[in-house]
């Protein structure tokens, strides 16, 4: 009997979940033509250089969604069901003090950890759990009304996740197991066409948009499918003239001529979506929402921990100058800051230990017989050692919280004399059923494991550095 291996099942549903988006909101297959036209532009202008950040086939075939869940019950079944394609929670993101505007969330991403594994399908999904215990946002009454009506909810049928728990215990599903686990996996993250209770949305949407997407709803949807583009700038570009409303900014770092570092993303603008709409005597009338959109990223090299806190500084910096001078280009001042103070090339950034990356052999080393230096900055500079740049797989919480807010209408409700519950990684481990993973950590194992390759096969101490 053949069976189909984890990694087919996540590309296969990374690929059906496109293609019914697509039906949902056509938007989204304009915003795939343009990426794959830029990225087949960008190979034939750069060559191979344009792929030193994963191949053309990983990029074209690349996908993030986004979806938004209510309880620690329904993030625990969407653990199970992400589990099944071999993908862990990673991070831990908290959007409330992100936004200016109310978003109520806590997420986490659901990725492949393993390097061969990304390299196959790094398909990921950022998901958000909503925060009803905060009481910034929600009144003791309206917390009980939220959370009854979320408990009342099944947003997964009880065989789909079997079928996960299986898939995740033995790595693989016959080829009639799969077939049935991606429909049902698929069928779960379909928008409905069950009518909204008006007056319940409105109660919520008064809060917050967001909130109201998730909690005044029956079910689940993606709420944005996400390719990933070589030249973002260019693609913003491309779609404006193409009449395509586009958000007012590229969230993340600059435009630069330096290397590219984490994640640059924007969206088209949340499109009006025809919904059936429940009224108070239970008619039902022709509606529409606005809550999905249509995003697309260019990613960069991982930083460490040292070289997240510069980018923190320089965002920080940035705020404070387009603070003082409201008339000035945010990306000018971004620009010019980041050219003063971030380093201009990735020799400079590994020296510096600002970003991760993978080490080789060298296939034209010296071979003359020399002892090898012991450092790894001599390594690189005598050219005993090629480095990589190790992609950055994961998110930023303020631009998530950018693109949410720039496509939502209203700012909701806030109330900052009310203390904060308090919600970290620990916590969300415990609500998911299983680890967060520290996405620095997976970097530097990473790193870390190809220096050991290196040392033993030079015959140099294990703790190259």
């Amino acid at each position: 009997m053949s069976t189909i291996s984890q990694w087919r099942l996540r590309a296969a549903f990374a690929e059906r979940l496109s293609r019914m988006y697509g039906q949902e909101v056509p938007a989204y297959n304009t915003l795939v033509d343009v990426s794959r036209e830029v990225n087949e532009d960008v190979l034939r202008a750069r060559g191979a250089d344009a792929e030193r950040l994963g191949s053309i086939g990983r990029v074209t075939a690349e996908r993030h969604g986004a979806i938004r869940v209510g309880t620690p019950r329904e993030l625990a079944q969407v653990a199970r069901v992400f589990g099944a394609l071999g993908m862990h929670p990673v991070g831990f993101y908290d959007l409330r003090e992100a936004a200016a505007s109310a978003v109520p969330v806590v997420s986490t991403a659901f990725r492949p950890v393993d390097g061969e594994e990304l390299a196959r399908n790094p398909f990921r999904v950022f998901t958000s759990l909503l925060t009803p215990a905060d009481p910034r946002f929600f009144d003791a009454d309206l917390r009980a009304r939220l959370e009854a009506f979320l408990d009342a909810r099944e947003l997964f049928p009880p065989e789909l996740l079997v079928l996960a728990d299986r898939a995740a215990d033995l790595r693989e599903l016959s080829e009639a197991d799969a077939e049935r686990f991606l429909r049902l996996a698929v069928g779960a993250f379909e928008l409905s066409g069950e009518p909204v209770d008006q007056a319940w949305y409105r109660t919520l949407e008064r809060v917050s948009a967001v909130a109201a997407d998730i909690g005044g709803v029956r079910s689940t949807h993606i709420n944005h499918l996400t390719p990933r583009v070589l030249d973002i700038d260019e693609l913003y570009r491309r779609m404006t003239d193409r009449g395509i409303e586009m958000i007012d900014t590229i969230q993340g770092p600059p435009a630069w001529k330096g290397p590219d570092v984490l994640l640059r993303q924007t969206s088209f603008r949340a499109l009006a979506e025809p919904r059936a709409m429940r009224l108070a005597d239970g008619s039902v009338v022709s509606g529409a929402l606005r809550v999905r959109f249509g995003e697309v990223e260019a990613r960069g090299i991982a930083l460490t921990r040292a070289g997240r806190t510069l980018y923190d500084d320089l965002l920080g910096r940035v705020d404070e100058q387009a603070s003082a001078n409201p008339t000035a280009s945010r990306g000018d001042l971004a620009r010019a800051l980041w050219e003063r103070h971030m380093p201009a090339g990735e020799t400079e950034l590994a020296a510096g230990g600002l970003a991760y990356f993978t080490y080789r052999l060298a296939e034209d080393r010296p071979r003359d017989g020399s002892r090898p230096p012991d450092t790894l900055a001599e390594l690189l500079r005598q050219g005993w050692v090629h480095a990589e740049p190790i992609v950055y797989e994961d998110f930023l919480p303020r631009s998530a919280a950018g693109i949410f807010q720039s496509n939502v209408s209203g700012e909701g409700t806030r109330d900052n004399d009310q203390e904060g519950t308090a919600y970290d990684a620990a916590w969300l481990s415990g609500a998911v059923g299983r680890d967060v993973l520290d996405p620095y950590a997976l970097y530097a194992r990473q790193q870390e494991d190809s220096l050991t390759r290196v040392a033993r096969a030079l015959d140099l101490p294990d703790t190259l550095g």
